[in-house]
């Protein structure tokens, strides 16, 4: 299935630039620090994670399906500390082996894509699949507010232009509670606004954290 956002993806690729300033990029480096072994990462849009990854890792399969961000991920990996291989793929569907074959993944990173895929227990069943007995799920998101005002915008948002104008995105997931229903344990959790001044906006609430295959 071929998946092409031209107009978002252009957007998405100067804004991420942006957003590292503001202080995602602290963010990316707490969501991979301390890593280690064979690494999958789901969705890695343009890159901005890879830089991030620490020398304990062996090896990162970065996958991403829309072939605009595709390329500047490929363009950013030589820049990384650690082996990286980009390939085309969606999250309901990856190109890797299972967790009990050889080579499964010792964690599987999830940043600011279960917002975007079509079923997130499908996207978050293929994370199972692909990581060992007991491998991390390391995860970045924006999900559901924990207070009913916010919570009302993000459905209206979400049932207006939101995902039409960013990518099939939506605000009002209660992605940790998908995690867990999906067969993880969430052992780190933290939850906190971004950015964290001004206005509240529906994408405001982020979450960061790891959970284990149960």
């Amino acid at each position: 299935m071929a998946v092409s956002h031209p107009i978002f993806s252009r957007l998405f690729a100067r804004a991420s630039v942006a957003m590292d300033q503001a202080g995602m990029a602290e963010h990316r480096a707490r969501l991979v620090a301390g890593l280690r072994g064979r690494v999958v990462e789901v969705g890695a849009g343009n890159g901005r994670n890879l830089a991030h990854y620490p020398p304990g890792v062996t090896g990162v399969v970065a996958v991403e399906p829309e072939p605009r961000l595709r390329a500047l991920a490929r363009a950013a990996a030589p820049g990384a500390r650690v082996p990286v291989t980009v390939v085309a793929g969606l999250a309901e569907a990856l190109p890797v082996a299972d967790g009990a074959a050889d080579g499964a993944a010792d964690a599987v990173v999830l940043s600011l894509v279960l917002c975007s895929v079509p079923d997130q227990a499908v996207a978050l069943g293929e994370a199972r699949r692909v990581l060992r007995p007991g491998g991390e799920l390391r995860f970045y998101e924006h999900v559901v507010a924990q207070t009913p005002g916010l919570r009302r915008a993000q459905r209206l948002a979400d049932a207006t232009l939101w995902p039409l104008f960013c990518a099939s995105c939506h605000t009002a997931r209660d992605t940790v509670a998908a995690i867990r229903a999906a067969g993880f344990e969430v052992t780190a959790l933290d939850r906190f606004r971004f950015p964290p001044t001004g206005l509240p906006a529906p994408a405001s609430p982020h979450v960061l954290g790891t959970a284990i295959r149960a």
